[in-house]
């Protein structure tokens, strides 16, 4: 054996116009009986060099080379060596990592060994960006500023600048994740984002700081964050109804929250097959500010392929909002429901309470969704640009109301299951990689209720969240 270099792409974060790699059957590749002869030779790693390290600490990467050592046979070696190069990527420290696997030289040599080299090319001490953002049903110019690898151990400080059609931000992010164990880490952000809603009539100014721990626990993905918050919530219009007008002026909020999220789909924006748990809980008030509650939200989704590619997708979404003491909730931290990405056929948050033609959010809410998603008819592009494209048929429902907490769950259950807002309808979906999907629907909206405001006919919708 001379040498053998590994060379794999590097793993991209950007859009992915083309067929995702979970879509695509890897060919079945006749194995040589070479192969069999070099997986069975016992083969023993006797040195890992890294070459190229700068200001990167050695420390750091041993944890993320261990396992190359503990390779039995050859082909076993390649396998490690190609895991521990993932692994190096994902740091977010190095542009570039190449694998080249040889035999061991020197006096200690032994007939069997090999040596594994690692040739990095460190990111640069300063890195700029600028890309486009979909959210929600609106988009974002972004302009960001980074400091990879800031004290040598794969930390990360972040400056980013946002200016969307709906939501202007700025803010500075601290990342620091815990040697060997990349799932495990901190962060720390300072920030500021002004948002307008025009469905409520309402601008909100947050001026903020948190802090978040990122933890796995078994095939669980956990977050314990705190935040403080200053809001500033004002008029957007002189048409604003009076109950908005209350809302306004200035309140901190102080909260300890907690998420929860079991994701086993192959894809988060058109998924194939798979699952998603995902639990939320806020409580406000303990640890300071004046606003008090206690918020509680979910969300499940399930993946089935079918026959002929076709995918059939189910949702259900809920949440419950429950005051502390005896000042009633804000309207910045009430549940909205509505639009393209929730209950479709509906303009955007703009079902539920609401006052003089403002809405006013609910404290408790349900949706559930249902998708068949099938392929282009006369399959267009297929192999191509064209299995971008998806047709779905969906069946939407849900409600959002307030509840009278001094009456008991029965009674919390008949409303929520009162005056349903449902809505039907087919259209087609466009996948924009793996960080956003498009919609062009046709709606027909069921059960309105007076003073919804509803979108018959043609949708569109944008976003990276849909029921």
């Amino acid at each position: 054996i001379s040498s053998i270099h590994i060379l794999d792409p590097l793993p991209m974060k950007g859009p992915e116009l083309g067929v995702q790699a979970d879509d695509i059957e890897p060919p079945e590749i006749e194995q040589e009986p070479k192969q069999e002869v070099l997986e069975n030779k016992d083969v023993v790693v006797q040195r890992v060099h890294i070459d190229g390290l700068g200001r990167t600490k050695e420390d750091l990467l041993t944890y993320e080379i261990a396992g190359v050592f503990r390779a039995k046979n050859l082909i076993d070696v390649m396998r490690k060596s190609h895991e521990a190069r993932q692994k190096l990527l994902r740091l977010g420290i190095f542009r570039k990592v190449n694998v080249v696997i040889d035999t061991s030289r020197g006096e200690d040599a032994l007939p069997n060994g090999l040596d594994v080299t690692f040739e990095v090319t460190e990111l640069r001490r300063m890195t700029g960006s600028y890309n486009t953002m979909v959210g929600n049903n609106e988009g974002s110019m972004v302009l960001g500023l980074k400091l990879p690898n800031v004290f040598g151990r794969a930390e990360k400080l972040t400056f980013q600048f946002s200016y969307g059609t709906k939501e202007t931000s700025y803010g500075l992010s601290f990342f620091k994740p815990q040697p060997g164990n990349f799932e495990r880490n901190f962060s720390v952000n300072v920030y500021k984002v002004t948002g307008q809603f025009p469905w409520s009539s309402l601008r909100e100014t947050d001026r903020g700081v948190s802090a978040e721990f990122s933890f796995p626990v078994w095939r669980t993905s956990q977050t314990l964050k705190w935040e403080g918050v200053w809001r500033e919530l004002s008029c957007l219009a002189r048409t604003a109804s009076f109950a908005v007008r209350q809302e306004s002026g200035h309140s901190l909020k102080s909260s300890l929250s907690h998420a929860m999220v079991i994701d086993t789909r192959n894809s988060s924006i058109l998924p194939r097959q798979g699952g998603l748990l995902k639990i939320h809980q806020e409580l406000a008030g303990y640890s300071g500010g004046d606003a008090s509650f206690l918020k509680e939200d979910f969300e499940i989704q399930l993946n089935k392929t079918l026959f002929w590619d076709s995918v059939l997708s189910a949702s259900l979404w809920g949440g419950l909002l429950l005051p502390i003491g005896d000042k009633p909730t804000s309207i910045a931290d009430r549940f909205y429901l509505g639009g393209p990405t929730s209950i479709r056929g509906f303009s955007m948050y703009s079902l539920g309470p609401q006052s003089e033609g403002d809405y006013l959010g609910g404290e408790a809410y349900w949706a559930g969704g249902l998708h068949l998603y099938t392929p282009l008819p006369f399959r267009p592009g297929r192999g191509g640009f064209g299995d971008l494209f998806r047709t779905h048929f969906f069946l939407n429902a849900g409600n959002l109301c307030n509840l009278n907490y001094g009456e008991g769950p029965q009674a919390h259950l008949k409303k929520l299951a009162e005056c349903i807002r449902w809505s039907y309808g087919l259209g087609i979906v466009l996948r924009l990689g793996n960080i956003a999907r498009l919609e062009l629907n046709y709606c027909i909206p069921m059960g309105v209720q007076s003073g919804d405001r509803i979108c018959d006919g043609v949708q569109f919708g944008a976003g990276i969240r849909f029921l």
